[in-house]
């Protein structure tokens, strides 16, 4: 029930953040609005990422895309905005996920109910005292003044007119717009109302806004009325609370304080007593974890693009915080249940999610963990030699190798007084984008058109490839050059349907067959055969005579590589049995790769296999090889196949009757390819490799059958020429390169001191050259061979060379063999930045000429470039730059 408060007395109630929203959306029920539920923080608006705003879900109302079900609504929607994240715990109202509390009138009520409503709700409901509340209105909305002044009574020295950018809304350039009026909280009413700054945000805090809309925009910017105006308002339900409970910021109301004191509490550290900086990440701590809860239970998922980069972000943000404040363990599943614990009244689709939440965020901070203290170790390296920039390679490894967001590096960074190369990040970028596209195999579309559309010419093919690996055939189409044709010749690449086949199709994960298709003088060899509506399509070269339609033909299977295949397959279902077994009952197939020679199995997994598991799998898995169960295929109903407890393939679909493929006792999955008949056909199975793929899916590739003999024999030829060119024995390659590496080590250290020496030396053999500009001193050269270090080094000398007023700048190409980057460097006397020179900003210019860019401190800075063939250009240029600034 909502509770009632007397209006005699002006004293604010202390309510909850639960009985702030109750009251609000209460109030207006009485008022006949309809009480509709938050919408998703997933928007059907494809314009936004989330939901960004109250009004959001009532955006096609606005615009006239829809019709509304009911003239009033009243809500509490969940919103996510993360555009000034980095203001999140170091203001004291600024949030990624909060919560809008609206009422909405859609061609009914308008100013005059809104403005009344809001009135009684914040001084009758809330019971504010009118000496604490001063309202904004438009410049030019004298209606809305003249109801706040002399129907609703409020003294006009608390009324303030506004410009547009502060007090008028609107959806774009065109469409539905209007003025806004706007309620602030006085926490300083005693200062009087004499020259009045909303802006004060010590004294004021906004926490209701009326949104009048009333115009419609037209494309040459004229406002013309709209016949049926709407009323769109917002109430922050965190900072009501704020101003109810009587808190300084909002992070300390009930809403979030929770979630703050659980954090502490896992750190061992007393929020009250601790220093700001804690203070600021526990606050982050407590915020991001309302918003990566709502939004894993609305169906984000991690990932590195759109919402899923935002959760990725938020939940490697909070894991840095924790620990920034000691929590070095773990943490993020349980603090996500207080904060499910916190909201569930609220939001109990929290407690039905509450699985799917807890999980995703256990492995995404386990996939964090792993990488996270060899990426903060390179992040300190970096920043840790007086550095003042990280280059745009350097944050784009952080980002591609130790998962780190470009903006969490640019957060430490700054922390720091570094800056980073976004230009540099987003070039490399660009270059990884470029490389995955280069990867990407690509559609034969010409194919999948003409065949496609011929296709159907032809009856469907029959397999009888399960019994025989060998059959004659009908040819009764070629395809050459996509094109349906008579006949092929020698020579001619072509795609061939028989009218049955022994050829396995590509299907299922699994490859399709090689072989020859013979006849006489015709030798077509076959290299792979695909299904299109249930028609073989045998892709090969003829290497022999000519291939007729209509002809009859011998089609031949190559043994050894249906054999290698087979084997790859029946041991593929050994793995997810084994999998289940002795890892995790809930693994499950994402995916599979099944050929001649390796077979490879994507399965979901909160983190990496360890060697101990792996080890285990392989011993089990032979074992089962070597117990000779017998494979046993029949086909059956569907459900009777899934009440037997038959496995399903993922993303495979399946008719009403099914092939099943049975281990007894070990594994029963659907399955359509081809399978030893017995275990001990496997000879023997061995995994190569383990890694992760995806978000929570990791991959196996594996071998088993004659492919692990090629695998042991192709080791064993390393092994043999390492003991050759190392002169040790096999159990001793391991060690003698782990001296090698030590060795290296040092050599590369020693070659890196020589290397600067040289170049300290090259330096000031430099000093020569240096000309005088004015009373100063000005040495512009280009040093190759020189890396980044070596030429800061340099000119940090000459500048100590040379003395006061003194400007170096050196240009250089470090590796001209292997290398299209140069390194620019300038270093300026104190002096001469007491005189205003900033050697950062100068060279960060500079380097523009040769595409890069770069900066740091005003004595000494460091850029690059991406055109060598510039370098000498952009010399040029800082010369003419330089003696006009020091002239």
């Amino acid at each position: 029930m909502q509770k009632h408060f007397s209006s005699s007395s002006m004293n604010p109630p202390f309510l909850s953040g639960d009985e702030i929203r109750e009251a609000f959306i209460n109030f207006f029920i009485q008022h006949n609005h309809k009480k509709l539920a938050s919408s998703s923080l997933i928007p059907d608006d494809p314009t936004v990422l989330l939901t960004i705003a109250g009004m959001l879900p009532f955006k096609p109302i606005f615009l006239g895309l829809k019709e509304s079900s009911t003239p009033r609504a009243t809500s509490s929607q969940k919103c996510i905005r993360t555009n000034d994240i980095e203001n999140v715990g170091r203001t004291a109202r600024h949030h990624t996920f909060f919560e809008m509390l609206g009422n909405f009138s859609f061609g009914d009520y308008f100013k005059k109910e809104a403005i009344q409503w809001a009135w009684e709700l914040t001084t009758e409901v809330f019971r504010l005292h009118p000496q604490n509340i001063v309202v904004s209105v438009f410049e030019e909305d004298s209606e809305a003044e003249q109801i706040w002044k002399d129907i609703v009574g409020v003294d006009a020295k608390r009324i303030i007119r506004m410009g547009a950018s502060d007090n008028f809304w609107s959806s774009g350039a065109t469409g539905p717009c209007g003025p806004c009026s706007e309620l602030y909280f006085d926490f300083k009413p005693e200062l009087g109302t004499d020259g009045i700054d909303l802006e004060d945000d010590s004294r004021f805090i906004e926490f209701y806004n009326l949104v009048f809309m009333q115009y419609n925009r037209d494309s040459k910017g004229n406002l013309q009325p709209l016949a049926n105006c709407h009323i769109d308002t917002g109430m922050g339900l965190e900072r009501m609370a704020q101003i109810l409970q009587k808190k300084s910021n909002n992070y300390e109301t009930d809403l979030i304080f929770p979630l703050i004191e659980a954090a502490a509490l896992l750190a061992q550290i007393n929020y009250e007593t601790t220093n700001k900086k804690n203070k600021t990440s526990l606050k982050i701590i407590g915020d991001h974890c309302r918003a990566v809860t709502h939004l894993i239970c609305d169906g984000v998922t991690s990932s590195n693009l759109g919402r899923g980069y935002i959760l990725r972000r938020l939940i490697r943000r909070m894991i840095r915080h924790g620990r920034l404040v000691g929590i070095n363990q773990p943490f993020l599943p349980q603090l996500a249940e207080v904060g499910i614990k916190l909201m569930k009244n609220a939001y109990p689709q929290l407690l039905e999610k509450k699985k799917i939440i807890l999980n995703e965020l256990k492995i995404e901070e386990s996939r964090f963990l792993e990488t996270l203290d060899r990426g903060e170790k390179l992040l300190a390296e970096l920043t840790a030699h007086e550095c003042d920039l990280i280059s745009g390679a350097q944050a784009f490894e952080l980002y591609d190798t130790y998962g780190f967001p470009l903006e969490l590096t640019e957060e430490i960074a700054n922390e720091k007084g570094i800056s980073v190369d976004i230009t540099g990040f987003e070039n490399e970028m660009a270059k990884q984008r470029k490389r995955a596209k280069d990867a990407s195999v690509s559609i034969d579309l010409t194919e999948e058109g003409s065949i496609e559309r011929e296709i159907s010419l032809f009856d469907a093919t029959i397999f009888d490839g399960y019994e025989v690996l060998e059959s004659t055939s009908k040819v009764i189409g070629i395809f050459k050059n996509n094109e349906l044709v008579k006949q092929a010749i020698e020579g001619d690449s072509v795609k061939i349907i028989v009218n049955r086949t022994p050829f396995y199709a590509e299907s299922g994960g699994q490859i399709g067959d090689k072989g020859l298709i013979t006849s006489n003088n015709l030798q077509v060899s076959v290299e792979n055969v695909r299904k299109k509506k249930n028609i073989f399509i045998h892709s090969g070269i003829v290497n022999n005579g000519v291939l007729k339609v209509n002809s009859s033909v011998q089609m031949n299977v190559t043994p050894s590589f249906r054999q290698r295949t087979t084997s790859n397959h029946t041991a593929t279902h050994l793995l997810q049995s084994a999998l289940q077994l002795l890892i995790d009952s809930s693994v499950s197939q994402r995916g599979s790769l099944v050929s001649n020679d390796r077979l490879r199995f994507d399965f979901n997994a909160p983190k990496p296999l360890t060697i101990q598991e792996l080890q285990e799998m392989e011993v089990r898995i032979n074992q089962w090889i070597n117990e000779d169960h017998p494979i046993q295929i029949k086909r059956m109903p569907i459900k009777e196949a899934m009440a037997a407890g038959a496995l399903a393939m993922f993303g495979e679909k399946y008719g009403d009757v099914v092939r099943v493929v049975d281990v007894p006792g070990v594994s029963m999955e659907l399955c359509g390819g081809t399978h030893v008949t017995r275990t001990s056909q496997l000879g023997t199975f061995k995994i190569i490799n383990e890694t992760g793929i995806a978000s929570g899916i990791r991959r196996i590739e594996a071998i088993a059958g004659p492919s692990v003999l090629d695998y042991f024999n192709e080791r064993d030829s390393v092994v043999k020429e390492l003991s050759k060119s190392f002169k040790v024995q096999s159990y001793e390659i391991v060690e003698r390169v782990a001296s090698l590496q030590l060795e290296l080590k040092d050599k590369t250290k020693e070659l890196i001191k020589v290397k600067n020496e040289l170049a300290l030396a090259k330096a000031l053999g430099l000093a020569s050259y240096a000309k005088s500009v004015g009373h100063s001193k000005l040495l512009i050269r280009r040093l190759d061979g020189v890396d980044g270090s070596g030429l800061q080094s340099a000119a940090s000398s000459l500048i100590d060379h040379l003395g006061k007023y003194s400007a170096v700048i050196l240009g250089g190409i470090p590796n001209q063999e292997i290398d299209n980057k140069l390194v620019l460097v300038a270093a300026f006397s104190p002096d001469l930045v007491s005189d205003g020179l900033h050697a950062g900003k100068f060279i960060s210019g500079v380097a523009k000429i040769c595409g890069g860019g770069g900066g740091g401190r005003p004595n000494l800075a460091q850029a690059g470039g991406s055109q060598p063939q510039s370098l000498d250009l952009a010399l040029e240029k800082a010369n003419e730059e330089l003696i006009q600034q020091l002239s």
